[in-house]
């Protein structure tokens, strides 16, 4: 009878638990939402001793009807923070701050990621460390915030969950920035 109340019971609480989970009840610690959009799993990389950037990656799908505006954010670990963007022109990767932020359309993903769109916190105050937990707050064009924390994975990661899988690093010397491929140029 024991083992039969026993089992009854964690039946009841996975039935629970479950209910919970599917009405929302229960959000992940890496997930967060602006109104409509919400912002996944937001990291960083560990940087090299003295470095004085970091890029932040995570993405932002917005389920609503409008679009959505990223213009900037803080952190108490840096002295700014600047959207940017990578591209390729004329078998150069050039960076460039996005002066007017990063645009989130109605019912579209975007993503940001080493090589792409991304969040530059310029003007850092110390290293991040592999396992940091780094605070950021995000700044929308409506004029909300919202505080993430940016888990820090290994210096060349290439994405969260897949630590210094193969990544090459160049190191830009003055500038700070490291950021993989051949050659790069950062404009603003």
């Amino acid at each position: 009878m024991t083992t039969h109340f026993r089992g009854l019971r964690a039946a009841t609480i996975f039935a629970a638990l479950s209910a919970s989970i599917a009405l929302g009840g229960v959000a992940s610690a890496h997930d967060y939402k602006m109104g409509e959009v919400a912002i996944g799993h937001p990291w960083t990389r560990a940087t090299l001793p003295n470095a004085k950037v970091a890029g932040a990656y995570m993405s932002f799908t917005n389920s609503g009807k409008e679009p959505a505006r990223l213009v900037g954010g803080s952190s108490p670990l840096s002295e700014g923070v600047e959207i940017h963007e990578m591209s390729m022109q004329d078998g150069v990767m050039k960076m460039q701050a996005l002066e007017n932020g990063l645009d989130i359309p109605a019912g579209e993903t975007v993503t940001l990621e080493p090589g792409g769109y991304h969040i530059m916190m310029t003007g850092l105050k110390k290293s991040i460390a592999e396992g940091d937990k780094v605070p950021l707050t995000l700044t929308f064009a409506n004029g909300e915030t919202v505080d993430v924390e940016l888990a820090a994975e290994a210096v060349g990661a290439k994405s969260s969950g897949m630590a210094g899988k193969g990544e090459t690093m160049i190191d830009h010397g003055a500038t700070g920035h490291d950021v993989s491929g051949e050659s790069h140029e950062h404009q603003h």
